[in-house]
């Protein structure tokens, strides 16, 4: 499959793949599993896991999410960046939500191993949103960088360094 077509709107700097993360940016803590979900937590295959959560909003021009999963003892099991763009299809400013929109997504993430490898894949995901229940998705799929891998690093590293203490 061909690259869809895809431009990216002039947009904050953190609202980019693998971009620098605002200052103020805090992610949160939560067990990959809530509570109540598994009968004996402690034995379960997961016991101690957890997911750092980066949601940063754009409004109406998208979002981007960050999501790291540590296991028990903190080590790094997958991480993902992902950005959503929100543009209009005449111009590149956001139009208001009930109008016709292009949608642009862009996102890497999969597994990481102890050796320090990477496992993943990257996305790029084009669509028009009419309004309609289900958006007919232009999609390419490719192999990470090496710099796709090393800015996806430096991201995780930089969510770990900020961990929120309290979980949520």
């Amino acid at each position: 499959m061909s690259d869809p077509e895809y431009e990216r709107p002039a947009v904050s700097v953190w609202h980019t793949l693998l971009g620098p993360l605002p200052p103020d940016a805090m992610p949160v803590r939560k067990p990959v599993v809530p509570p109540g979900m598994i009968p004996e937590p402690e034995t379960s295959a997961v016991a101690g896991w957890e997911q750092l959560i980066l949601h940063l909003s754009a409004g109406d021009a998208g979002s981007r999410t960050i999501q790291v999963v540590l296991d028990g003892n903190g080590a790094l099991l997958s991480a993902g960046d992902g950005v959503l763009y929100r543009s209009g299809l005449e111009n590149p400013d956001p139009p208001p939500i009930q109008e016709p929109a292009l949608i642009q997504q862009e996102n890497l993430g999969g597994r990481c191993k102890i050796e320090n490898s990477f496992h993943g894949t990257r996305w790029r995901s084009v669509a028009i949103d009419r309004g309609e229940e289900e958006l007919d998705w232009e999609m390419a799929r490719s192999e990470p960088s090496p710099e796709d891998v090393a800015g996806l690093r430096a991201v995780v590293d930089e969510v770990i360094r900020r961990q929120s203490t309290t979980s949520q």
